[in-house]
């Protein structure tokens, strides 16, 4: 963590990426797309599913550092 930035506001982007990322699950598995779906869509939504999944790994690291005893 930089100084400019404390763990509040980390947990709250947290909590928004993981949100987001729900929200992109429940649409890829046909909540809002319907019975016509668009594959290039799909592909677009998983890709930002992933990505969201990257950087959500990586405030969950800054929060929490490994630490070798």
């Amino acid at each position: 963590m930089t100084e400019f930035e404390d763990e509040a506001d980390l947990r709250a982007r947290l909590e928004a990426l993981r949100a987001e990322h729900r929200a992109l699950d429940a649409e890829i598995t046909g909540g809002t797309l319907g019975p016509m779906r668009n594959q290039l869509l799909v592909t677009r939504l998983k890709r930002r599913k992933l990505a969201l999944k990257d950087e959500i790994t990586q405030l969950m690291d800054r929060l929490q550092p490994d630490i070798i005893a």
